[in-house]
């Protein structure tokens, strides 16, 4: 067997494992707050800025309409989101927090440090770790976030 084909030796399979270990980490505290991994995502989003367009929050979460529709959907009926056209151009549908929607901020507060405190990582590892992410991504094309 050539041994670059070996699982052990792909740098797809450990990354993927790993990103669904930290989705797992995350799953008991955003259970708390009825949110879905995806969902937590957009809210990161949002907190940052408020209001952002639909198209741009895909551009940010790498995520097409065909996932992000349904998803801000069920955002929607959980009263956490607002979808508005905007009044600028009807085209394009803006993406608002609802109060709901950022009273759940405060509370969400405490989900990186106990992340943090899981993975038993100082936070000079996590930056150097996030680092080297990033320049995979970037290497890749598919990330604008410096290093």
């Amino acid at each position: 067997m050539n041994k670059n084909l070996k699982l052990e030796n792909q740098l797809c399979f450990p990354v993927y494992a790993l990103s669904r270990q930290i989705t797992n980490l995350y799953r008991p505290y955003l259970d708390e707050f009825g949110l879905t991994y995806p969902q937590y995502l957009v809210l990161l989003v949002l907190w940052e800025n408020e209001t952002v367009t639909v198209k741009r929050l895909g551009e940010l979460l790498w995520l097409d309409s065909g996932t992000l529709t349904p998803l801000l959907k069920r955002m929607e009926a959980n009263g956490v989101v607002e979808r508005k056209r905007s009044s600028k151009d009807e085209r394009i549908v803006d993406v608002l927090l609802t109060d709901k929607g950022k009273k759940l901020e405060a509370q969400a507060e405490k989900i990186p440090l106990a992340i943090k405190k899981e993975l038993k990582m100082s936070d000079e590892q996590l930056i150097k770790l996030r680092k080297k992410i990033y320049k995979i991504l970037n290497i890749a094309g598919k990330c604008d976030v410096e290093e």
